[in-house]
Parts: C-alpha cells; structure tokens; sequence
C-alpha cells in the first residue's frame, strides 16, 4: 500500500518538475520588460521599462501602434499568471520532495 502511494508522490513530483520547466520557458518566451506612458505637455511619450542588471532602464518607443500595446499589455498579464502558477508548482515540489523523504509536511 505504502509503495503505491509513494509512486504515485513520484509521479505527481515529475509532473510538477515538468511543469515548472514549461513555466520558465514560457516567462523566457514573453516580452521583457513593461510599458509606461508619460505624458508632456499634451503628449504621450511611450517607453519600455526593463531591468538590465541592477538598473532599471527607460527605453523610448516613440509612438506605438495599438497591436504593439496590447501585446506589452497582454505579455504583463501572462507574466503575473505564470509567476503565480511557477510559486505554486515550486510549493508543490518542495511538499512532494518532503513528502518522499518520510518527513512530515508542516
């Protein structure tokens, strides 16, 4: 009975490796970087906001067409729900691990 389980904790844990796996490729896949608006005198100024390093760096866009926003728009929402979804697997994963190792979980 107890064999039985633990296959199945294995099992669960593969699944949670490959999908924390899949996860960070698709944050890999998506724009870096968000989009900020700044507005003067009247006009709106669009640039790209990404960290390089330790910076944070202000990139000038110039005007956009309304595809290219909703696709930085788009790509920030995706990146909140799989950075979600990467902390849950990797919760799961550290249960699973603990789990195998006979020690109980808290």
């Amino acid at each position: 009975m107890i064999g039985v389980i633990k296959g199945a904790l294995k099992e669960e844990l593969q699944n949670s490796i490959r999908m924390k796996k899949e996860y960070e490729q698709a944050l890999k896949n998506l724009p870096q970087g968000c989009l900020a608006v700044r507005e003067i005198r009247g006009h709106k100024y669009y640039y790209l906001v990404r960290r390089i390093g330790k910076k944070i760096k202000y990139i000038y866009k110039g005007k956009m067409s309304e595809e290219e926003k909703k696709k930085y728009s788009e790509a920030k929402e995706l990146r909140a729900k799989y950075r979600k979804l990467l902390s849950q697997v990797k919760k799961q994963i550290r249960f699973l691990r603990s789990s195998l190792r006979g020690k109980e979980a808290i």
